[in-house]
């Protein structure tokens, strides 16, 4: 009797290319703008049991925090790809560059993923811990900042940066920050995290790229 590839996988690997499969189903009815659809529905785009997204995620919500998972990844790999050079400063300003181009690659997928992540229902996800990752990425060993604030600056920035990015997705998610202005917003909350940690001429420099919203 033959014995069909995905039965012949170990049970690992096999759960991993049936997670891939229900995310990959997602996406594909994120894209026909189809935001609402339901565990049933997703069964069927992907060409699985009903029950295969239970058992594999849990809820929708899961679903979603997956799909968040892997755009905060895609955003760290562009940055470690990158390797920008320049201080702290700058490869925070690097990482919020990449980070935009991430959310605007597929904004209306993107759009639907940000507006589930604060619904109820299942296990917290882990999008703050992961954000938080990614900043403190960028950051390295705080090279550029104020000498004397270098420690206390690893122990919050990335905390306020990802809080600050968090919030101008949220707007942007509800139509208030165009696709056009996303990539400013994001860089101008940046800088008005980093401003209190840089002085001289990196103080200039972030109070400039603030005045590009306020003018």
């Amino acid at each position: 009797m033959a014995i069909s590839k995905s039965a012949s996988q170990p049970p690992t690997l096999r759960a991993d290319a049936m997670r891939r499969r229900v995310i990959e189903a997602a996406e594909r009815l994120l894209r026909k703008g189809s935001a609402e659809f339901s565990m049933r529905e997703l069964a069927a785009e992907a060409g699985v049991s009903f029950a295969t997204p239970f058992n594999q995620f849990g809820s929708k919500v899961a679903i979603m925090h997956a799909l968040s998972a892997q755009r905060i990844a895609a955003m760290a790999e562009r940055f470690d790809e990158a390797k920008p050079e320049g201080d702290a400063a700058d490869r925070v300003l690097v990482a919020v560059e990449f980070a935009a181009a991430v959310m605007l690659a597929e904004p209306q997928v993107n759009r639907a993923i940000i507006g589930t992540l604060g619904a109820p229902g299942g296990e917290p996800g882990q999008v703050y811990a992961r954000s938080r990752a990614l900043w403190t990425q960028a950051l390295g060993d705080g090279n550029g900042l104020n000498p004397e604030l270098i420690d206390l600056a690893r122990s919050v920035l990335p905390d306020q940066l990802a809080v600050a990015f968090r919030g101008v997705l949220s707007f942007w998610t509800a139509g208030e920050v165009s696709d056009a202005e996303l990539a400013a917003r994001t860089r101008t909350a940046a800088a008005a995290s980093l401003l209190g940690f840089v002085d001289g001429k990196r103080r200039v420099a972030m109070l400039a790229l603030l005045s590009e919203i306020g003018d």
